[in-house]
């Protein structure tokens, strides 16, 4: 069977060249980047021309570049580590309903230190209303933490008019921006954002590695303790080869970003063609536009989402019901609650497919084709 891997926003397949690099530096270069002999020095350098290349990559300094785990740990650092060390200045932030859980938690035991939460809700499109975001906005908010494009439903927020709106303002502004990095065009000082995360394994590269955009004057409370590494900001020996990964990661990402949004966002149009030539009943969760190219959610009534992933899964489809963190998971998604409310059907019918590296035309036209099969099995054995 040639299975089709549409759960791309879970997590991606390495670059041949991206595993190619990451070999020849664990053979190679295997000094610790703290020592001062030559083998540290020759993996410092790899750190060196990371850093100045993901610097690049969203238009900032090296020096702004801390190395993380990945996205969680860079968003539980932006958020706890902020709100910590700042918490003289005020003690509420503000936030979203549909954040990824590495916000969303992060925020919540917050709140069990003394903090208080905003939590924005959302219109039916997955969208922050700007008025909304305005009245909530008060003198003692230390912290916004709004994600740039969503994992599950993929819409992009007004990112840029928020961090206008927050130019002046006390405030200190993060977006999560790991399903958007390495697709989007994303420039921190055009949308005026103080903090920013990234995971590799989300364009290709390692699993286990990521980065975290942090502004000049911008302090953070530490969250491991040991060295002195990151300038004192983030303890633990650098995963080197994980390193030079993420680095031929994005420089591959770099050479045809556009080129690679106008695809997908083909790929994406060519299923919902396809699904509509075979007359069966969906609806898309989000627009169609304004969101993320490589990510569509949409809503099959009469299914069950359990159903159909398993369904799906045997005709050699990869796809799944939302946040990879809840794979597993009875509780229904967080971000369809908040666009839909608990009572929604969508909840129990809902498919996020996403597209990336490997997939071709023919591919989505096959999927599509058998999904729209397994959802005219499931809804005719439903008597729907």
């Amino acid at each position: 069977m040639n299975r089709i891997y549409l759960d791309h926003a879970a997590t991606t397949p390495m670059h041949p060249e991206v595993l190619a690099e990451m070999v020849k530096v664990m053979t190679t270069e295997f000094g610790n980047p703290s020592s001062i002999h030559h083998f540290g020095r020759e993996a410092r350098k790899i750190l060196d021309a990371t850093r100045d290349e993901l610097a690049k990559s969203i238009g900032t300094k090296a020096n702004n570049i801390l190395f993380t785990s990945g996205g969680t740990e860079s968003d539980n650092l932006a958020v706890i580590g902020y709100a910590e060390q700042n918490r003289a200045k005020g003690q509420h932030i503000i936030t979203t309903q549909v954040e990824h859980h590495a916000v969303l938690h992060s925020c919540m035991e917050l709140e069990k230190r003394g903090f208080e939460v905003t939590y924005l809700p959302v219109d039916e499109n997955g969208y922050v209303n700007m008025k909304t975001f305005d009245d909530a906005l008060r003198e003692d908010t230390i912290l916004v933490t709004i994600m740039y494009g969503n994992n599950e439903v993929g819409t992009i927020q007004p990112i840029t008019e928020i961090g206008q709106r927050l130019a002046e303002h006390q405030a200190v502004f993060h977006t999560d921006a790991v399903q958007a990095y390495g697709i989007e065009n994303l420039d921190v000082e055009e949308m005026k954002v103080d903090m920013l995360s990234v995971s590799a394994h989300k364009m290709n590269g390692p699993k286990g590695i990521g980065f975290v955009y942090i502004r000049d004057g911008i302090k953070l409370a530490r969250q491991l303790f040991g060295g002195e590494q990151e300038r004192k900001r983030r303890a633990g020996t650098e995963n080197v080869a994980a390193i030079a990964g993420f680095r031929k990661a994005v420089q591959l990402s770099q050479i045809d970003l556009d080129t690679k949004r106008i695809f997908y966002r083909d790929l994406k149009n060519r299923f919902i063609k396809r699904l509509e030539d075979s007359e069966i009943h969906f609806q898309l969760n989000g627009l169609l536009d304004y969101t993320m190219p490589h990510i569509l959610n949409l809503s099959f009534p009469g299914t069950n989402v359990e159903a159909m992933l398993v369904n799906l899964d045997l005709a050699g489809i990869a796809a799944s019901s939302g946040s990879a963190c809840t794979a597993g998971s009875i509780d229904p998604s967080h971000v369809l609650v908040a666009m839909f409310g608990k009572e929604s059907e969508r909840l129990t019918n809902s498919i996020r497919f996403s597209f990336g590296l490997h997939n071709t035309q023919e591919q989505i036209d096959k999927a599509a084709e058998d999904t729209a099969k397994i959802v005219q099995r499931l809804t005719k054995n439903n008597g729907a």
